[in-house]
């Protein structure tokens, strides 16, 4: 994981060559608390924990990553000398309101779909350089990571398929080249694209935009002919539809709007004298 690495870009970023308060401030003791501002589910301790070590800062959490916050609930303690606390601030509550407004979307998506026997999946439609920090949050929001690169399984998208002559040929070799654990996923449009793709040897089967009667069509064969093969509902997905996907049977529904739709949630830090 690059925890610390995101953690040390981060306060790269924001100190540049140095904080100027810390030149005309004094060494006095404070302590900090973080506050929750608005319902939702924490996550991003992992990383302030890490900072706090990095900087020598005393960090006392009051809650852990997928904990339940409520208004007005205290989330941690930061103490230490003024200058440095504050240098941190920003760093700190941007970090965990980010981390957390994924937590409490994500959470709120696995709420619809409780009742179904399904998989909450994010994608690859992360931030450049935080993809791990936001697939973090998606685990502490309940939800299930995708892939975290190209690199863990091979996904032939359409534009993978509109390079490929003959799928089964290409399986084939494709199987004696990637490593033997590897998953091999095929993203179909159609009915009918899906039963090549299990007819080839695909060992997952994205359903992308497609109509959700013909995704049941298309559970209804797998569980027949191949009951292997994965299935996965992709494609727009939201809050106002998820339900209805879940409802085909398919093992996973996977969606980017976990991420990339989420909104941070609202925290504040206040600081007293010690």
């Amino acid at each position: 994981m690059r925890v610390k690495e995101t953690v040390r870009e981060a306060i790269l970023e924001d100190i540049g060559r140095g904080d100027l308060f810390s030149l005309v401030s004094d060494r006095r003791k404070v302590e900090a608390k973080i506050i929750a501002k608005e319902d939702g589910i924490f996550s991003g301790k992992l990383y302030i924990k890490e900072l706090g070590e990095m900087e020598h800062l005393e960090i006392e959490f009051l809650k852990y990553d997928g904990n339940t916050l409520k208004k007005g609930e205290i989330i941690a303690y930061v103490r230490g000398e003024a200058n440095r606390v504050l240098m941190y601030e920003r760093v700190i509550l941007n970090i965990l309101q980010h981390c957390s407004g994924i937590s409490t979307n994500t959470a709120s998506f696995v709420e619809l779909v409780k009742d179904y026997d399904v998989r909450l999946l994010d994608t690859r439609k992360t931030r450049p350089g935080l993809r791990v920090m936001e697939k973090y949050a998606v685990r502490c929001g309940g939800g299930t990571n995708h892939r975290l690169g190209l690199d863990d399984c091979l996904m032939l998208k359409d534009t993978h398929l509109a390079a490929i002559d003959d799928l089964h040929q290409f399986i084939k070799m494709a199987r004696k080249r990637i490593p033997y654990t590897s998953k091999i996923e095929i993203e179909c449009e159609s009915i009918e694209a899906t039963y090549e793709a299990m007819s080839a040897g695909a060992s997952l089967i994205m359903c992308d935009n497609m109509k959700t009667e013909d995704i049941k069509k298309v559970v209804k064969y797998r569980d027949k002919n191949f009951p292997s093969v994965l299935i996965e509902a992709s494609g727009n997905v939201d809050k106002t539809n998820i339900v209805e996907f879940a409802k085909t049977g398919v093992d996973a529904i996977s969606s980017g709007s976990l991420i990339h739709k989420a909104v941070w949630l609202d925290f504040s830090m206040r600081i007293e004298h010690k």
